[in-house]
């Protein structure tokens, strides 16, 4: 049995509230009746009907004031306002305080019904719209990021993080390997212990071990004093290993020994002693590849690779590019003074399209260069830098790069056009965004993305589609 719907008047003439009732029996709702506005925003905000039709001119209270409360708390119903004594800039206002429509009397029960038919859709594509933001977040611990592939790396790392299992971070430069290892700390048990980073491919050769297990005064020159290491400074945390393949295969033997014991020996001494210590490791390079070249011990590979998480390049992330952007470009305002509030359409299409080859740590890099050196309120193209305008590229489905010039060549084949190809304006951007989201395969945040609007524009676009048709 379909679900019936809920819709409140709010009217204070009770024959004309029953006019109203008899109007919408076609529609299958539930309806209610107030006759002043006291009553009416109570019910709304302990009721929440999907649609409200509300009399500007009330007994006790202005139909108006009613609106402004309801959008200051971001009530959810969507609002018709129904009045005599319209005009346009009471509709003007009516709309820029979140009304979904403005009926002014007279009007048919044709025009009644069409406008109430058009809210209860409204209401329901809102609703998945908010399931899906629910769904998809939008951040999640130092990472931005909406797309579904970040959605995938959230998961796993939330189902990881309580674990004891070895983690085994792999992605590109720039990706956010550290920001990964750290957030599997900060929400595991071991959160209030040390989180230490240590980067082999910083530590020169001879002093690695030194660096990771510590040592004992006199065991080299230079060791003047005991010193503890990595392993002993991360007790009873987490210890992260960051570009593990550049540790030599001596140490490898060592660390892989480690693992499997939990004991270890400072260089110099031939004390064995036990820490409790969480491993979580990344790489930049293949590691089934370092194993097959001799570069990584296999069987090192296989004790650190428990629970995999791969971090998808910037390039894969749909339109998670232009949230980044945003969070660096509010950020950097802030430190410089500066005064920018947004990037124009050109340069969010610039930024989609680009393969952002260094990935965030590039895009954050970008920012802060455009931000410095520019003055006004808006990021145009001519403030990009020139490495980001010279190789802007976008990528066909086939993963190959097609660059802008030849894009436009091909658009100029068609040079033919007359009275009989001219199509309503509505009809032209439906089959533009139906043709993008086509191209995305169904993805509509990465189409609003290469168009330059929300996917909430995308989807208001589609629920007013019907009501061109139906016209």
């Amino acid at each position: 049995m379909t679900k019936k719907r809920r819709i409140l008047i709010i009217e204070d003439d009770p024959s004309f509230a029953k006019l109203l009732e008899r109007h919408l029996d076609k529609v299958s709702v539930t309806i209610d009746h107030v006759d002043n506005g006291t009553e009416g925003l109570s019910r709304i905000k302990s009721d929440l009907p999907e649609v409200v039709l509300l009399d500007l001119n009330l007994p006790d209270s202005n139909g108006m004031d009613i609106l402004k409360n309801l959008e200051k708390e971001n009530i959810p119903s969507e609002i018709i306002i129904i009045t005599a004594h319209g005009n346009v800039n009471v509709a003007v206002e009516a709309m820029q305080y979140g009304a979904f429509d403005f009926l002014e009397k007279p009007f048919s029960s044709e025009r009644l019904t069409v406008s109430v038919k058009n809210a209860m859709d409204h209401h329901r594509l809102t609703g998945i719209v908010e399931e899906l933001e629910e769904l998809n977040r939008g951040s999640f611990q130092q990472f931005i990021g909406r797309s579904n592939s970040m959605q995938v790396v959230y998961n796993i790392i939330e189902n990881a993080a309580p674990s004891k299992a070895t983690v085994f971070i792999l992605g590109e430069s720039g990706t956010g390997k550290e920001l990964c290892a750290e957030a599997i700390h900060k929400i595991s048990e071991r959160n209030e212990r040390p989180f230490i980073v240590f980067n082999c491919a910083t530590i020169p050769t001879d002093l690695a071990e030194s660096a990771i297990f510590g040592h004992v005064k006199g065991s080299f020159t230079g060791a003047i004093k005991d010193r503890e290491g990595a392993v002993s400074s991360a007790s009873h945390g987490t210890l992260f290993l960051d570009e593990i393949g550049e540790m030599s295969i001596d140490l490898q033997a060592k660390l892989l020994r480690f693992l499997q014991s939990g004991q270890f020996q400072r260089v110099g001494s031939n004390k064995l002693e036990t820490v409790n210590v969480r491993i979580v490791c990344a790489t930049n390079r293949d590691p089934l590849s370092e194993v097959k070249e001799g570069r990584f011990r296999e069987d090192l590979y296989y004790r650190l690779n428990v629970i995999p998480i791969i971090l998808p390049p910037l390039r894969d992330r749909d339109s998670d590019v232009i949230l980044i952007a945003r969070f660096f470009l509010d950020k950097f305002n802030k430190e410089e003074g500066k005064e920018f509030t947004r990037f124009d359409d050109a340069v969010e299409n610039i930024f989609v399209t680009y393969n952002w080859p260094g990935n965030v740590r590039q895009l954050e890099n970008t920012i802060r260069n455009i931000v410095v050196l520019n003055k006004g309120t808006v990021i145009t193209s001519e403030m990009l830098p020139v490495d980001i305008v010279s190789k802007k590229t976008s990528r066909d489905d086939s993963g190959q790069k097609t660059s802008t010039i030849e894009k436009s060549e091909l658009a100029k084949e068609k040079n033919d056009f007359s009275l009989l190809d001219i199509k309503p304006l509505w009809v032209i951007e439906k089959e533009a965004i139906t043709e993008a989201i086509t191209a995305c395969a169904g993805n509509i945040p990465k189409a609003a993305a290469l168009l330059g609007v929300s996917p909430s524009t995308i989807y208001r676009k589609m629920q007013s589609w019907a009501s061109e048709e139906n016209r």
